[in-house]
């Protein structure tokens, strides 16, 4: 029997993002024991991915970073550029493995968080805390007694939602012959590619040098596609749209992010929180996801070290939630066509203020004034047809198909 103050499920973004914090403790700041739980190699353990934020100026995770951009390109389905320069932010490109490399380094320099590979079984309620059951890679049970519990798997299914879309795409990570690649700018949606009934579709390139770039197909809909559709589609916009030739597939990585106006309860017990897209970091909108996760475990560290009640606080405000609740409906009942929606954004608003609203940090006279930019008598039925809608199972169970890497 294993005793802590705090055990951490899962380590993934969420659960190395909250071990990183708890294990940087201020002068003077007490002092907290955390068990982080991994699951043992296999299927339990997240793939390797890539994640993207933006962030203002020099953040905790630059020594990991795969890339950094300061220039974005849009382009319509008929082609026109629409170049963005969002200073004073970075874009910037992250590797789950180089992040849980730079995570495993700080963790070893101290004492507080101790990495055990397990596999959950049961998490039970006790007086002052909770019970977790495990059991290791050879089969060994364990038993942790703690008094807080953060769970950062993914959950089996989606809540009732009156929307729910997915977000689901594939990537190939290319080499090319020749330099081809702009490297100081990220195509972030191009619409150059054919526009799926009922949902919307774009490339996606992230360049890391003139020769390399991850090159990725995605899509806003219902339901996820056969695989092999999937590299048809990539193979048509990596030749056909970006005319690329003669280049090398060295890596791919696949996912599916849920995009739904869905309640998440952070809370499964009165010891037991959710956290990270179990926990609703998820922005329903965008499907970005790992700035949220910062925001929610920096207010849990804070809370656990002033011995507060640490329940996760909302990853969104609600004004961001009722807005993304309206756009998930206007584009999945049709009113809206994605595409032109996206592009007309992005035409009209600074980038750098449209990413502000995509992470929250916007004021009200701000979103307003986007609400103003947007197909507004579409989105305001929408948001009418929200009162009366049922919150409703998704129509598929959601699971994430895991990422292939070639040799």
């Amino acid at each position: 029997m294993l005793e802590a103050d705090v055990a951490i499920v899962g380590a993934g973004a969420a659960g190395l993002s909250l071990a990183h914090r708890l294990s940087r403790r201020a002068p003077g700041e007490p002092r907290l024991s955390v068990i982080l739980l991994d699951a043992p190699p296999g299927p339990l353990r997240p793939p390797s991915r890539t994640w993207c934020f933006w962030e203002k100026g020099p953040g905790p995770y630059d020594e990991a970073l795969g890339a950094v951009w300061r220039r974005l390109r849009t382009r319509t389905p008929e082609g026109r550029i629409l170049q963005h320069d969002i200073a004073p932010l970075a874009y910037k490109m992250l590797r789950s493995d180089d992040f849980e490399d730079l995570v495993t380094r700080e963790l070893a320099r101290g004492d507080e968080v101790r990495r055990l590979e397990a596999a959950l079984e049961t998490v039970d309620g006790i007086p002052g805390g909770a019970e977790i059951r495990a059991r290791s890679g050879r089969g060994t049970p364990l038993s942790v007694r703690v008094r807080w519990v953060f769970d950062s798997r993914p959950l089996g299914s989606l809540p009732p939602a009156r929307t729910t879309l997915l977000q689901h795409f594939r990537g190939w990570f290319v080499r090319t012959p020749r330099p081809v690649f702009d490297a100081e700018t990220v195509e972030f949606m191009d619409f150059r590619v054919p526009q799926p009934p009922g949902g919307l579709a774009f490339g996606y390139v992230l360049p890391t040098d003139s020769r390399r770039a991850l090159v990725e197909y995605t899509e806003f809909s219902r339901a996820v596609l056969p695989r092999d559709a999937y590299d048809s589609a990539l193979r048509r916009y990596s030749e056909d749209v970006l005319g690329l030739r003669g280049f090398e597939v060295v890596a791919t990585e696949s996912g599916v992010i849920p995009m739904t106006d869905a309640r998440y309860n952070r809370r499964a017990g009165p010891s037991v929180f959710r956290i990270g897209t179990a926990g609703g970091a998820t922005r329903p909108s965008t499907g970005y996801t790992f700035s949220a996760i910062q925001r929610q475990t920096r207010a849990i560290a804070a809370a656990l070290r002033a011995g507060r009640n640490p329940v996760p606080p909302p990853a969104h405000t609600a004004r961001s939630r009722a807005m993304d609740a309206v756009l998930l409906r206007a584009l999945d009942s049709g009113r809206v066509d994605g595409a032109a929606f996206f592009t007309g954004l992005f035409s009209r608003v600074p980038a750098e203020r449209l990413l502000r609203f995509l992470d929250g940090e916007t004021r009200l006279h701000e979103d307003l004034a986007l609400g103003l930019r947007t197909p507004v008598l579409p989105m305001l039925r929408s948001a009418a047809e929200l009162s009366w809608l049922p919150r409703v199972p998704a129509e598929q169970p959601f699971s994430v198909p895991p990422t292939e890497e070639i040799p």
